[in-house]
């Protein structure tokens, strides 16, 4: 049967990838990875990357796939749950395909997910639709996550003594505001600008690669400074990934 390791890859920095990451890279025939365009063509490069520091034996082929385009009209609204959902069955379908053509009937191949492949990321379900479609077995190898840089170069503690820490998104935060600490991902709106000035926050951009950016202070002292910061860098490299923590 048809083998497949989903590889939690890390955060950006190579030195993130496991021991244990590197023992599975080093049993897969073909890695899957997901085309998103020129302007992320250094997402791939650095899959690549790490598949040349680590596997000791090259014989494995990346193949990448084309992303099917995702629906904008309503990302806020109530139909965003079926925009997801339509998305993630297009890409079901790309999947099983590709695996069906790529792998033998004993295959290995690899799906590369940034971070870990827990949070905030669709691999796994989609993984999920795809065995409705192609026998196959899966394994999941954690990964450092963007929470993890982040607390780490900043040096600070995920949560204060006691208390419990919210993972949310942009779109979370502007309609149940916060309350404690909350990190926050996927915010392409800037829905911190819209905490109380006193709030904290720790923010930084491209985390464990060449292009980090970190910036932390109040809501009042940084918001606008990280508002700024963020569009430059956008649009000086077409794509930008952030994640930030709240304290209230």
């Amino acid at each position: 049967m048809r083998r497949i390791h989903v590889i939690g890859i890390g955060a950006g920095d190579p030195a993130y990838v496991t021991a244990q990451a590197v023992d599975a890279l080093n049993d897969v025939e073909v890695f899957f990875a997901s085309d998103k365009g020129a302007v992320k063509d250094d997402l791939v490069s650095l899959r690549r990357e790490i598949c040349e520091r680590f596997i000791r034996e090259p014989g494995y082929r990346f193949v990448e796939l084309p992303d099917p385009p995702r629906s904008k009209d309503a990302p806020d609204g109530p139909a965003y749950r079926r925009v997801v959902a339509d998305w993630h069955a297009a890409r079901a379908d790309l999947w099983a395909s590709a695996m069906l053509d790529e792998l033998t009937d004993d295959g290995v191949g690899a799906f590369l997910a940034w971070g870990d492949p827990s949070l905030y990321d669709s691999t796994l379900r989609i993984l999920d639709m795809v065995a409705d479609r192609v026998a196959f077995t899966y394994d999941v190898i954690p990964g450092i996550t963007a929470i993890q840089a982040l607390t780490a170069r900043h040096r600070i503690p995920l949560n204060d003594v006691g208390a419990p820490v919210l993972v949310t998104t942009g779109r979370r935060l502007r309609e149940d505001g916060l309350s404690g600490t909350a990190v926050v991902m996927l915010d392409g709106d800037l829905a911190f600008l819209q905490c109380p000035p006193t709030t904290r926050i720790w923010w930084g951009a491209y985390l464990g690669t060449p292009k980090e950016i970190l910036v932390a202070g109040t809501v009042a002292d940084v918001g606008d400074r990280i508002a700024q910061v963020r569009a430059e860098a956008r649009e000086r490299h077409g794509w930008i990934m952030d994640v930030y923590l709240l304290r209230s």
